[in-house]
């Protein structure tokens, strides 16, 4: 096993920049981006400090190898010559999922078939077994055909990074945190500027915020799935989580997280108590057509209903006039809104400084930047 590795860290559609960024300040080199995916290199005792940090990924997967797959034949010879006793045990289970993207094998089941039949052609070659029992630890292979070349990885995060932790429920349509974690990048956040969610559901925005001013690693408080990899130094754990503890500031930095919904306002509560953010977060009930600046500098980043999952259409969009009318009355407030409702600007009535597209989940949607006039 080569020390240098070839890692995969995926992520939402849109937010492939900030994870390339990421990935840099760690000090590990970027080897091709596309859609979803950065790929890097990066020594096997950088897999503790990339999933501990990376504030923006979906998953680290660690690259095995990859091959020709313009058809199942060449595909199973592919995965078969890769060296899976490397990582995968005599007993181990080495269960399949991937995905097929502009490939001519573009069914899953069938190559999840062939790619277990290959890797289990390999193992028992090598482990003298006609049959692979599967009863030790579980190893979680991903493929990722794309233009008939296939990648194989294993899945070194178990749970995907966004679920830190401190989320104890959720509302009814959740922000997933490493969403959440972009607004507030891309929202610029500063210690001297007040960060209000005004729409708070479950407190992500809010929280993710005060983890971010205060350099707190997003995966500080929960496990992963490499952790129980014999073959990755469980001192290489203690160093990053060491590292990573010694990274946390105070910091002036102040959100505040707000909800018309007193349910709401409660999940806020515990989700910012079990992220340790307490200080930096504030979180109360309040209808947000009545926030006023009250003499403060101040930035709004929220996540309004969509009418997709709450609400309906025409609530929503009643609701943005009324955001639009309101807004406009917090003087020289920075205000940022990501929502699906491809007529939001027109309903709000003024045309945003800067429009992104990221994704939520599988929802298209534009992240509407207003800024100071």
């Amino acid at each position: 096993m080569n020390d240098t590795q070839t890692f995969v860290a995926t992520c939402l559609f849109g937010l492939e920049k900030m994870v390339g960024e990421e990935i840099d300040a760690l000090g590990y080199t970027r080897t091709e981006t596309i859609d979803g995916r950065v790929k890097f290199r990066a020594p096997m005792a950088a897999m503790p400090r990339l999933n501990i940090n990376l504030r923006f990924a979906e998953r680290v997967l660690l690259e095995v190898g990859s091959c020709p797959a313009p058809d199942f034949d060449t595909l199973f010879e592919g995965v078969r010559a890769m060296p899976w006793e490397e990582y995968v045990g005599k007993h181990d289970a080495f269960p399949v999922k991937g995905h097929s993207i502009k490939s001519k094998l573009f069914s899953i089941p069938d190559c999840q078939r062939i790619i277990k039949k290959a890797a289990a052609r390999r193992l028992g070659s090598v482990y003298g077994l006609e049959f692979l029992p599967e009863t030790g630890l579980k190893y979680q292979i991903e493929f990722f055909l794309f233009k008939d070349v296939a990648s194989l990885m294993i899945d070194t995060s178990g749970m995907p990074l966004h679920k830190r932790g401190y989320r104890p429920v959720s509302t009814e349509a959740p922000l997933r945190e490493t969403l959440a974690a972009a607004l507030v990048k891309l929202a610029r956040p500063r210690e001297d500027v007040l960060l209000w969610d005004p729409m708070c559901g479950s407190g992500t925005i809010a929280t993710e915020a005060a983890l971010m001013m205060t350099g707190t690693a997003p995966g500080l408080n929960r496990s992963f799935a490499a952790e129980a990899f014999p073959w990755v130094a469980s001192s290489t754990w203690e160093d990053a989580r060491d590292e990573a503890f010694d990274h946390i500031r105070d910091t002036d930095f102040q959100a505040f997280a707000s909800d018309i919904d007193p349910e709401a306002v409660a999940i806020a509560k515990e989700t910012v108590r079990r992220a340790g953010v307490s200080k930096y977060v504030k979180v109360f009930e309040q209808d947000a057509l009545t926030i006023a600046t009250e003499g403060r500098r101040g930035t709004v980043v929220c996540n309004p209903p969509y009418g997709e999952r709450l609400s309906t259409l025409e609530e929503a969009e009643e609701l943005y006039r009324q955001m639009g009318a309101h807004f406009r009355t917090l003087d020289r407030w920075q205000i940022y809104v990501i929502t699906s409702h491809e007529g939001f600007e027109k309903l709000y009535g003024r045309r945003a400084d800067k429009a992104r597209k990221l994704y939520n989940g599988m929802i298209p949607c534009y992240y509407y930047q207003f800024f100071k006039r």
